[in-house]
C-alpha cells in the first residue's frame, strides 16, 4: 500500500472520513443513533461488543479500506503525483 500518509494526516477530511468509517458501521449494526450514546459506560459497552464481534470487525475493516482507497488509481495506493505532495492539494 503506497499511500502518502503524511499528507493525508494533515487533511481534516481524512480524519473525519476515517472516524465515520468506524462509527457508522458499528451504529448501523447495533441499531444505534447518537441519542442512544448518553454516557461513557454505554459507549464503552458498545465498543467492547463491537470489538468482540468478528462480523462487526469485518464490516468496519471494509469500511476503513474503502475510505483509504483512492478510486482514481489502479490498485490500492496513491498515484505518483499524490505521492509527491507535501501538503494536501488545494482547490483550483
Amino acid at each position: 500500500m503506497n499511500i502518502n500518509w503524511k499528507v493525508r494526516a494533515k487533511n481534516p477530511l481524512f480524519w473525519f472520513q476515517l472516524f465515520l468509517s468506524i462509527v457508522v458501521p458499528v451504529g448501523a449494526y447495533f441499531g444505534l443513533t447518537g441519542q442512544d450514546i448518553t454516557s461513557w459506560p454505554i459507549l464503552f459497552d458498545v465498543t467492547f461488543k463491537a470489538l468482540s464481534n468478528p462480523y462487526v470487525l469485518f464490516i468496519v475493516g471494509m469500511s476503513v479500506f474503502n475510505s483509504l482507497n483512492d478510486p482514481t488509481t489502479k490498485g490500492v495506493g496513491d498515484s505518483d503525483l499524490a505521492m509527491r505532495y507535501k501538503e494536501p492539494k488545494g482547490r483550483g
